[in-house]
């Protein structure tokens, strides 16, 4: 009996354990769902957050895109303002995010606030300039004298014997000069620290080359497009070439991997320009014509655009092409084209603007004259027009997306644009 009673015992004490860790599982998942619906609901919580704050943001952007892009400026206030020391000031150039001024006398580097990074003194008679990514390069036409320089400062002096006609430069500082003696033409290559290269090219009217009239080195150093000249039954006609100096283009005899007459029978090619590694362009007299040299051993013409009108003004940057041409039609002189380096259309825009100068920085076409200026974005609107009470040489974009730089030859300003019209 007392066995049978302890058995009872034990059996009960089980059964009470067994409920203890049933009560304690249940517990337990009980636990775990309310945790696991708190989690869900910050989920959802922080979901609706980023959903509103995501809609207010895109408002914004639409809203800043209509500030910034399709309302007209007509006038604006100065933020700051520098002098300058004027010397015998020749021109400015787009040289990396600041401005490159040079003159008879020297070069000066100036920031985005017109401060002096650096400055270089020289003596030339006709300096001319000219920039691609990190390097610069002044050359002293009809002179024996190179300057190159980065943004740091000068890094070479090349000296010619012949005087020097063209000169082109790679972003890697690698420099081409077209040089002229009385029976031929040369093309001669340096170093970023003036050392001549041992390259060269020989040019004759008469010969199968032809005159070079032009010349432009891709950026990274390895291609040459060149401009010419050549007779052919008594006519002038015009020709676009290119050279490959890299190991591929040793296998080519002299280097020569591309020519291009047919397109320009009758017609001269007065300037050429790589915009990239890939893209480069030609202008005629009466076309654009748009190449590739994707396959390095094989130059593409991509496409060739015929321009019935004068040609008045040609500019560009790595991502567009300008144009301007007469125009015959309506009350409106002039025509401003926009193409990408593969030769699509961006916008057309007829216009009656008297300008000087074109330029293109980033995403905006810039015509100016000594007094007043137009800006056109990539849609083709008009973003600014104003005149102002001190001389203009050059105009950039600024640092914000409102503003730009105004520069003259003896001072910089940055001048924010204010509403003064409304949707064109």
């Amino acid at each position: 009996m007392s066995e049978w009673n302890s058995m009872n015992r034990e059996i009960k004490k089980n059964q009470l354990r067994r409920q203890i860790v049933q009560t304690s599982v249940s517990n337990d998942e009980s636990s775990e769902e309310i945790i696991k619906k708190a989690r869900t609901k910050v989920r959802k919580k922080r979901l609706r957050i980023f959903l509103v704050v995501f809609g207010l943001l895109a408002a914004g952007g639409i809203g800043a895109f209509q500030y910034f892009s399709l309302y007209h400026y007509t006038n604006y206030g100065i933020v700051w303002s520098k002098e300058l020391n004027e010397g015998s000031y020749e021109g400015y150039l787009d040289f990396g995010s600041n401005v490159l001024k040079y003159s008879r006398d020297g070069a000066s580097y100036l920031d985005a606030q017109g401060k002096e990074v650096w400055i270089q003194s020289y003596e030339m008679k006709s300096p001319r300039a000219v920039v691609s990514g990190d390097y610069a390069a002044i050359a002293d036409l009809q002179g024996n004298s190179i300057y190159i320089f980065d943004k740091a400062g000068k890094t070479g002096v090349a000296t010619t014997v012949l005087p020097i006609v063209k000169a082109t430069v790679s972003s890697h500082g690698v420099v081409a000069a077209i040089l002229e003696d009385s029976a031929a033409n040369y093309i001669y290559f340096f170093k970023q620290d003036g050392s001549a290269l041992d390259v060269k090219i020989k040019a004759l009217l008469g010969g199968d080359s032809g005159y070079p009239v032009d010349i432009s080195l891709s950026p990274d150093g390895t291609q040459l497009m060149g401009a010419y000249a050549y007779l052919k039954n008594g006519t002038l006609n015009g020709r676009v070439a290119f050279h490959n100096f890299a190991e591929i283009g040793k296998s080519v005899p002299d280097r020569l991997v591309g020519g291009f007459d047919e397109p320009y029978d009758a017609a001269l090619v007065a300037q050429v320009h790589f915009l990239d590694d890939t893209y480069s362009c030609a202008f005629a007299d009466n076309s654009v014509s748009f190449y590739s040299t994707r396959n390095a051993l094989s130059p593409e013409l991509v496409k060739q655009i015929p321009i019935k009108e004068e040609i008045k003004s040609v500019f560009y940057s790595k991502k567009y092409v300008g144009l301007i041409v007469d125009n015959p039609e309506g009350e409106n002189p002039y025509r401003l084209e926009v193409y990408r380096p593969d030769g699509k259309q961006v916008f057309s825009r007829v216009f009656q603007y008297q300008y000087t100068n074109a330029d293109i920085d980033g995403e905006h076409v810039f015509l100016y004259n000594e007094d007043s200026c137009r800006v056109y974005n990539m849609s083709g609107r008009l973003k600014f027009s104003g005149t102002f009470d001190f001389p203009v040489t050059k105009i950039r974009n600024g640092r914000f997306p409102n503003t730009l730089i105004v520069t003259g030859p003896k001072n910089m300003k940055e001048i924010r644009l204010q509403i003064g019209g409304q949707y064109q």
